[in-house]
């Protein structure tokens, strides 16, 4: 019996995955829960000395911090709790392969 409720449960078990950025790639799982990430307007992110400035909210973050992903586009995307672009802490930055 417990073998047939097993096999079941893994028929019907559905997937975890994070959602789509709009060209079509998967923002990570630690980044997102299926709303928390979004594409930053041109100029939103502007890159310092220092790291990456959230013109929005004032938030740095350095060049070598582990928010810091690889986007797929030419894009910046920006990951926060609730997908609040006033969120003060980023979850993820997607950051363009010409800012690496």
């Amino acid at each position: 019996m417990r073998q047939e409720l097993l096999t079941a449960a893994l028929l019907f078990a559905v997937p975890a995955f994070a959602h789509d950025a709009p060209l079509g790639w998967a923002y990570g799982a630690e980044c997102c829960s299926f709303i928390d990430c979004w594409q930053e307007k041109d100029g939103a992110i502007l890159e310092t000395p220092k790291g990456y400035r959230v013109i929005a909210t004032g938030e740095l973050i350095g060049y070598g911090d582990t928010r810091v992903k690889s986007s797929r586009d030419q894009f910046f995307h920006r990951c926060t709790a609730t997908a609040s672009p006033r969120a003060r802490r980023s979850i993820c930055l997607y950051v363009p392969p010409r800012s690496l």
